[in-house]
This record gives structure tokens, sequence and C-alpha cells, in this order.
């Protein structure tokens, strides 16, 4: 072969090898990131058996469950207070007195007007044992005997119905002094010193007793979740009002409507309130515990990707070595921070709980604990 033949032969030959080495060049392309990907940082914690509360999250409002507004069964000017806002109060306790000038002298004249009825009934029994007497000698008929009886009867009711009058005098004397219906805290004092009430009358009460010992919790909860919440049943809640410290109740009492608007119902739970630390009004956030499981595996909340709720499927990562491999996985039960395992994991593997959306399966990891994993 010539030199020419050679050089065109060697240009042909090269020409054909270009498509296979331009294609050996993109796959080497295509793998070379993968295989040159930095480690990802990761935050990862053991798959782990225990008790796991299955729960529905609910808001709602404190209420005292034992309150009373206190007004006046009499007109009347206030002449004293006793009592301050926020102090205590036994049942009975004075709250105020009423001006009873008049209401005193009220007394003494129903009671002299008794004390007159009673002289007209003993003067009446007198009368009558006389007539008795002059019966029996035939001086008076029995007309007049009758008539006696009858004077003693009539004044018999006089004097009842005059004492009749000083046992209502009286009442209405001890009714200006106002009194606590009930044991609890003054929430409000609407009165002072100079100030005129009105029989049972206004909008606006003297006083307000709260009793704090123990509250109503009205909680909503959504339509969807109302099927599975009972009587009986533990709720559990924290309040801005005490930072850091879990408050429980249980469920007394289940709303059978709906709100149209909310789609939710009211649920009202009875709180005790020891050390007397929650306030009547408090908003406050919770769970109501509607079914507890044992010895369940579970992970964090945050180590599921792709959940679907519905198929009750998602996606973790577990870290085993510096390698990430991602695992299908079976949801359960949860109670919102953990999520029941029913399959896909084994307990003690460690799974990604931070840092999972930027994985890819098979990157290499440099993995942390992290702070309170």
């Amino acid at each position: 072969m010539t030199r020419i033949a050679r050089s065109i032969a060697l240009i042909l030959l090269s020409a054909s090898a270009l498509p296979v080495i331009a294609a050996c060049s993109r796959n080497a392309q295509s793998q070379a990131p993968e295989a040159g990907r930095p480690p990802v940082a990761v935050t990862i914690a053991a798959a782990a058996r225990g008790n796991l509360d299955r729960t529905v999250d609910v808001v709602g409002t404190l209420d005292a469950k034992f309150s009373a507004d206190v007004k006046s069964e009499v007109t009347g000017v206030v002449k004293e207070v006793y009592v301050t806002e926020w102090v205590p109060v036994r049942r009975g306790a004075r709250l105020a007195r009423l001006d009873t000038s008049e209401t005193e002298a009220g007394v003494a004249a129903l009671k002299a007007a008794a004390a007159q009825a009673k002289v007209g009934e003993n003067r009446a029994r007198r009368e009558y044992e006389r007539a008795q007497q002059l019966k029996q000698y035939g001086l008076i008929t029995q007309q007049a005997l009758d008539d006696a009886r009858s004077a003693i009867e009539a004044a018999e009711a006089a004097t009842a119905a005059a004492d009749a009058q000083v046992r209502a005098s009286e009442s209405r004397l001890s009714k200006s002094f106002i009194t606590s219906p009930m044991e609890g805290i003054v929430a409000m004092r609407g009165v002072s010193v100079g100030d005129r009430v009105e029989n049972m009358g206004g909008t606006t009460p003297m006083f307000r007793i709260v009793d704090n010992r123990l509250f109503d919790l009205t909680v909503s909860v959504p339509a969807t979740r109302l099927s599975e919440v009972r009587v009986g049943q533990p709720l559990e809640f924290t309040t801005e009002t005490v930072p850091g410290r879990v408050f429980s109740g249980k469920v007394m009492f289940i709303n059978p409507m709906i709100d149209a608007a909310s789609r939710t119902a009211d649920v009202v739970a009875e709180v005790p309130n020891p050390g007397a630390m929650l306030r009547d009004g408090a908003f406050v956030q919770g769970r109501v515990i509607v079914g507890r499981y044992a010895n369940v595996l579970q992970v964090r909340r945050e180590a599921l990707l792709n959940w679907n709720l519905e198929t009750k499927q998602a996606e973790v990562f577990v870290v085993s070595g510096d390698h990430a491999r991602k695992r299908a996985v079976r949801t359960g039960a949860t109670n919102g921070a953990t999520v029941e395992i029913v399959s896909g994991v084994e307990a003690g593997e460690q799974v990604v709980v931070r840092g999972g959306y930027a994985l890819r399966d098979g990157d290499r990891v440099i993995a942390s604990t992290g702070e309170g994993a």
C-alpha cells in the first residue's frame, strides 16, 4: 500500500471511531458527578420500639366551671365595701353593706305593730274567758259566746300577719349585707361606697366570684376526627400563661352538633387546677389521647419523605456505614411527633431525620445524632 493510501485509510478509521469515543465520553461524564458528589451532612436517629399515643390536636379556651355574678336583692346605697378584687372569699362572707337606716326604721315600726296586735289578741282571750263564765250562769246568749271566740281568731290572725311582716322586713334588712354565694376569688368588683344599686337591676354585677379550682376546657375537634373522641379520654395541653408546663384533664361532654362553617365540634374537658396556676379565659393548645399502643416501632416524623396519609406509604433513608439507602416503608399510628413503622425498617437502624431532601439513593453521608435526637 502506498503512503497516500495508508493515510487515507487512517483518516477513514479515525472518523469511524469518533462516535464511539464520543459515546464513551458522555457515559463517563454522566457517571462522574455521581462518583464525585461530596458527602452530605445529615442528622440521624435510631428507629426504636416504645409506647405510642394516637392523638387529635385541639385548641381551646379555659372557663371556670363555677362562677357567680352577685347582685343586690334590694335597692339601696352602698355604705361599705369589705373586699377588693382578686382576694379569696368563703361562702357567706360579707362583700358589702347597703345603707340600712330606712330599713331599720321600718323594722322597728313593724315590731311595734306586732306588739300592738299581740295586745289585742290578749284582750280578745280575756273577753272570751269572761264570756264562757257568763254563759255558765246563763247571762249571755250562745251568739255572744261565738262572737267572743271569733274575736280571738281574728286577733290571732292579726298577730300572725304582723309577725310575718316583721320577718319579711328583717329578711330585707339582712339582704342589705351582700354576701358571697360560693367559695372562690373576687374576679371583679363593680361598686364603690356611695353607689346606688337597684333590686337585681342593671347588666353589671356588684361582684363576680370565680371558683378557680376546677375549669371547663372547650376545644374544637375536626369533624373528620370526631368519631375517635370518647367521653373519659385524657386530654393534655399547654398554655402560654404557664410556659413549659403540661396540664391534663378528661373529656366530659361531646357536642352532638357540628358547626357548618368551621366543620368542627366542641368538646368539653374537665381540668383540675392544682396550685391555682391556670387562669380563666386562657388560650390553650393540646391533644386528646384517643389510643395507646405498646411496644411499637417508631421513627421521628421528620424522617418520612413522600408520605401518603391515605395509603400509609412513605420513604426513609437508612444510613449504613457512610452511605444512605432509600427504603419504602409502611406507616401506622402517629401522634404528630413520631410515627409507627409497620414495615421497611428494623429496630436499631439509623434513619435520616434531617438533610434527607438533599440525598440520593447511595450517597455518601457524614452523619451526626444532632441535638435532641
